[in-house]
């Protein structure tokens, strides 16, 4: 049979990402191309003893739920945004999601009709371009370097098109893992404000800080008022565990009461199960959140370390540019121009060691010499042997390059 797809979904590429993961499944190959947590350190424990408690003390876990999700675990958000990040609202400003991905696609339904503007830095998050050319956005990219968007560059595109919202993740960004200047947050702010254009704030990676001074929110430094602009996004995916898919989304009322709608027609609701079990994960007295991300962070700063060991001493990394991590779980890897990082990837995959070729983060013009390296998910001994074998395959390949 010859089945007939809409022109829309055909003309998504695959996520290279994901791509590159069923690559790796089943085979002896070291991956640094994934964004995923280290599992080792999942609180199982803690998630069995709240899935016990949820199952014998509310039957209601297994019911459906309100779209905009449990009351319980909405409080426990917002009280703790409230505490950690600066960052206020009422029930009627937030809604649970099935991971923050879920947001970007709600969000996106919501306000983009087909050729309207929509704003990126460059390189930004692959599945969000992917979420963005779904609904028929134009998207373009803002020139940005290690302290954000330029706004030069910024102000003069906002001079030429009339963007619906502008899509940055400022701290610890996937896939440049760079920081944005408090200088920079506010000049995206007030820009916007002035031109009236909503910010959607992706922050998955925030809590994971290793160094540095914390740098508020583009949502803190909006406050809470009348007309928000600034939409606030993130998950529990990256410090908790990516199988409970939950994240949330706070923003004006009227924002989430559409998307609400949008959800109602795609799941009705995220799992209820899921959401009581990080409410109870929350209040717990024996399982503190808070202790349990400084954990993370102190690990995922020995792996990243132990990463940029490798980068600073090979001699085959002498002329790449790459910047050591504050948090998050990635490296943003230049080398030298010219070389085409998706046919390194071949190469290091006969290594047996993958990551992610940089080219597909563009909006428009892609740096085909870049790569996206993740420390977070291996070990150090094995960070080491993947390393060791990227670093044959890189000297192998600037060897052929040279011939």
């Amino acid at each position: 049979m010859q089945y007939s797809f809409s022109s829309r979904i055909q003309s998504i590429e695959s996520s290279a990402v994901r791509d590159i993961l069923k690559l790796t499944q089943g085979q002896s190959i070291i991956s640094f191309a994934g964004g995923l947590p280290a599992e080792e350190w999942f609180p199982i424990e803690h998630i069995r003893e709240a899935s016990d408690r949820v199952l014998s003390q509310a039957p209601q876990a297994l019911q459906y739920g309100l779209t905009e999700g449990v009351v319980s675990l909405r409080e426990g958000v917002l009280e703790r945004l409230s505490r950690v990040r600066g960052i206020h609202g009422s029930l009627d400003d937030i809604m649970i999601t099935s991971g923050s991905q879920q947001t970007l696609d709600l969000f996106a339904k919501a306000v983009i009709n087909p050729g309207d503007v929509v704003f990126v830095e460059d390189p930004t998050y692959l599945a969000c371009l992917q979420v963005l050319r779904l609904y028929g956005a134009d998207v373009i990219g803002v020139a940005s370097d290690d302290q954000g968007m330029i706004p030069e560059d910024l102000e003069q595109k906002l001079k030429q098109h009339r963007p619906k919202f502008v899509y940055v993740v400022p701290t610890f960004g996937n896939p440049s893992g760079r920081v944005w200047s408090v200088e920079r947050r506010q000049a995206l702010l007030d820009q916007c404000k002035a031109n009236h254009v909503l910010i959607l704030e992706d922050d998955p990676y925030g809590d994971l800080r290793f160094s540095g001074e914390a740098v508020p929110n583009i949502a803190k430094l909006e406050g809470k008022g009348e007309d928000r602009i600034v939409i606030y996004t993130s998950t529990f995916s990256k410090t908790v565990a990516p199988g409970l898919r939950t994240g949330y989304v706070v923003a004006d009322k009227r924002i989430i009461a559409m998307m609400a709608r949008g959800k109602q027609a795609c799941d009705l609701h995220s799992s209820v199960l899921d959401q009581l079990i990080l409410s109870e994960l929350l209040v717990s007295e024996t399982f503190s959140i808070d202790k349990h991300i400084e954990k993370l962070s102190h690990i995922y700063r020995e792996r990243m370390e132990t990463m940029a060991g490798h980068l600073q001493e090979d001699r085959c990394y002498k002329e790449a540019k790459w910047s050591m991590p504050q948090g998050g779980m990635f490296f943003w890897v230049e080398l030298p121009e010219g070389l085409d990082a998706e046919a390194l990837l071949k190469c290091s995959v006969q290594k047996g060691v993958a990551f992610v070729p940089g080219a597909p983060f563009f909006a428009q013009k892609p740096k085909r010499n870049t790569m996206r390296l993740n420390y977070s998910f291996a070990e150090p001994t094995i960070i080491h042997e993947g390393m060791n074998r990227l670093s044959e395959a890189v000297e192998e390949f600037l060897g052929r390059y040279a011939g």
